[in-house]
């Protein structure tokens, strides 16, 4: 299928749409190498830069894959699916458990590094979770994913804060179907509060393996009902 010519705009987006179409309709199939910059420049009517962010985008998008000294080659025909849409379908279980990964050991680290400034975050905080005790659930779990947030911030490692903020959005969705499911809230409806209270004091007085024993105790007891309920 011959590539033609592209009109002037936006060119990275049609270079990178003409070279996935040859890439997704099996005219380069897995494993082989595509022709130059110079090659595709040509062929495409457009200049090498143009052709260049081309070819990042199909290699952010799991397609291609440059080997240094050799070219660029074809590594998969269909696009790597994006981390929010991987979490947006991954069980319940896989999601809380690896939560319970993260989270516990930002607690530790919270309490190694926490600032004044980032105890007087998290007692405000706690402080909106017991009043959003009075909303529905969904105010409540956004309450509670803020004090959580809290938490990761105070561990003052700007990767991990990226990877609980790309993490929140499916978390939240799974716990407002998790405060319903299990009825977490009927009984008493701002569950939790001792727990979470109780990992604000430990990262408030620096005891690190307390924090993460507070939360790790807190998250096993929850993913366990799951379990129980998704063998």
């Amino acid at each position: 299928m011959p590539l033609g010519s592209l009109r002037p705009s936006p060119l990275v987006e049609q270079a990178t749409e003409h070279l996935r179409e040859q890439i997704t309709q099996g005219e380069w199939p897995v494993g082989t190498r595509l022709p130059g910059e110079n090659a595709l420049a040509r062929t495409l009517g457009v200049g090498r830069s143009t052709v260049r962010e081309a070819l990042r985008a199909l290699a952010g998008a799991g397609l291609v894959q440059a080997r240094q000294g050799s070219g660029v080659f074809v590594i998969a025909t269909e696009p790597a699916e994006d981390w929010p849409a991987r979490l947006r379908r991954a069980a319940i279980t896989d999601v809380y458990e690896v939560r319970m990964i993260v989270e516990t050991q930002a607690a530790r680290l919270a309490a190694e590094r926490r600032t004044e400034e980032d105890v007087a975050a998290l007692e405000s905080a706690l402080a909106g979770r017991e009043r959003a005790a009075g909303g529905d659930d969904a105010a409540f779990v956004d309450a509670d994913i803020a004090l959580h947030a809290a938490v990761v911030a105070a561990a003052r490692n700007p990767v991990l804060s990226d990877l609980f903020a790309e993490f929140a959005p499916a978390l939240r969705e799974r716990l407002i179907d998790l405060v319903e499911m299990l009825g977490l809230r009927e009984r008493d409806p701002n569950t939790g509060h001792d727990t979470h209270a109780g990992l604000v004091a430990a990262i408030r007085r620096g005891d690190g393996g307390a924090a993460e024993e507070v939360l790790r105790t807190e998250l096993e007891q929850t993913l366990a009902l799951l379990h129980r309920r998704h063998p």
